[in-house]
């Protein structure tokens, strides 16, 4: 064996993740590997009253955490936003409120929808930023990362698990000064505190027939304008199209998404101004941790689903059940959307087995089929001392061999839902299949390609 590649698993083996051994561990312990999973915290942005919204926001309550994440709980779960709606003159120089023609269209459709369409939408990212600053977010997420205690003490216990350091040498550096020049406090701050992350999410559930009506009379508005000859076609279409849309409730879901700004500058503050273990306490550090505005939260951007939702009396599950089962899917779907469209938010996930390739992934992660993952092996730069990630191959899903993970797979939300899995033909499965080849093992990492 060449001494690189023993240098290589030398290092995989300090980071958790042994190589060899996966390789050849049966499918039980597989399931258990560990890897350098993003940090993840939920906030609710509460609504005003909708039809049945105790049972949306208790399913939103219930839903299974994303388990592609750490879960980076703090003591903010949700907040109510009116507080912090914005003025005209906020407005103005955020550039939401629209004037002129533009402002006239837009008013038209608000004001045939007030209180069904989300007239706030624009300002929310200003809103969310708001909420943010004021609930100290960033502060609260940092504190958690070094387990702060009331004294204001912290440690490098949950850095340490999570991406097995040696915890007690970490803070002997801190202790020493030298936190610029020591690798695996860099690494753990490129690695993990700066994949951090927090999603607010919106949640409305609203019956079509008011909207489908408001957006059919807006449109007559401009059918008036067409020739006549041509007007009695228009309006009969506009009939058609609201007759199909008018059925049944949608819920709809809009997340904003945040990563935490963690950089060697703000570290060598932190370290340097802020930091004291037990036993060691500094008031004057403490109130400068509190007192601080040096954490700060990095705005990603938003995605919005919706979910059409219908009774039916051939059902057997009960409204409520079909609502729940509405509302999660729908929160899974735009955290798939997220994924997608944010390469710093996509998940790492672990190869289950090498031949043939499959992973933990399915349907709610959004796959349909043909998506492209590349495959990385996750070593250490011997020069710096930091975790690097070395492409190895691509591989491809196999469209009939996708695992429906998603929230209680196999109740359908909707007939479409139906002739998709119906379409697939597809067999009971517990992981997605790949296709493509190589010397893939388990352990090794997935990472979707754009």
């Amino acid at each position: 064996m060449k001494q690189t590649n023993k240098l290589t698993i030398v290092l995989n083996l300090f980071l958790g993740l042994s190589f060899g051994a996966n390789a050849q561990a049966p499918a039980d312990k597989q399931a258990e590997l560990k890897y350098r999973r993003s940090s993840l915290h939920l906030i609710l942005l509460e609504s005003e009253d909708f039809p049945r919204k105790e049972v949306v926001m208790k399913a939103y309550h219930e839903a299974p955490f994303p388990d592609k994440y750490n879960n980076h709980a703090i003591d903010v779960n949700s907040v109510d936003p009116t507080p912090y709606a914005l003025t005209d003159a906020e407005k103005i120089t955020a550039g939401t409120k629209k004037t002129g023609m533009a402002a006239f269209g837009a008013n038209m459709l608000a004001g045939a929808t007030a209180g069904i369409v989300d007239k706030d939408a624009a300002d929310m990212p200003v809103i969310t930023d708001k909420i943010i600053k004021d609930k100290k977010i960033a502060n609260k997420l940092v504190a958690k990362w070094f387990n702060r205690q009331a004294d204001g003490s912290f440690d490098m216990k949950l850095v340490g698990e999570r991406g097995s350091y040696d915890a007690t040498e970490m803070q002997a550096n801190i202790a020493k000064g030298s936190a610029r020049g020591t690798a695996s406090l860099s690494d753990a701050g490129e690695e993990l505190i700066g994949n951090t992350f927090v999603v607010l999410t919106r949640l409305k559930f609203i019956s079509n027939e008011p909207i489908a009506a408001a957006i059919r009379e807006v449109a007559k508005l401009k059918a008036n304008n067409l020739p006549a000859m041509f007007q009695p076609a228009a309006y009969k279409l506009l009939d058609v199209a609201y007759n199909k849309a008018k059925e049944g409730y949608s819920v709809w879901t809009t997340s904003y998404l945040y990563r935490l700004k963690w950089n060697d500058s703000i570290a060598a503050v932190f370290y340097n101004d802020m930091w004291m273990e037990k036993g060691k306490i500094d008031a004057k550090k403490k109130a400068a941790f509190d007192n601080s505005n040096l954490f700060q939260m990095e705005y990603i951007g938003s995605e919005k689903s919706s979910s059409l939702v219908t009774f039916s009396l051939k059902q057997t599950r009960t409204e409520d059940q079909i609502v729940e089962l509405a509302t999660v899917r729908n929160v899974e779907h735009v955290f798939a959307k997220l994924q997608k469209a944010y390469e710093v938010f996509k998940p790492k996930t672990p190869i289950y087995s090498g031949e043939p390739v499959t992973a933990k992934i399915g349907m709610k992660e959004g796959l349909e089929g043909g998506e492209k993952f590349e495959v990385l092996e996750q070593t250490v730069d011997p020069k710096t001392g930091l975790t690097t990630y070395v492409k190895r191959g691509t591989v491809t899903v196999d469209k009939k061999k996708i695992w429906d993970n998603r929230f209680n797979a196999g109740e359908e939300v909707s007939e479409k839902d139906e002739k998709d899995k119906k379409d697939k033909n597809q067999p009971e499965l517990d992981r997605t299949y790949f296709k493509g080849g190589g010397k893939f093992y388990a352990g090794m990492l997935l990472r979707q390609i754009k």
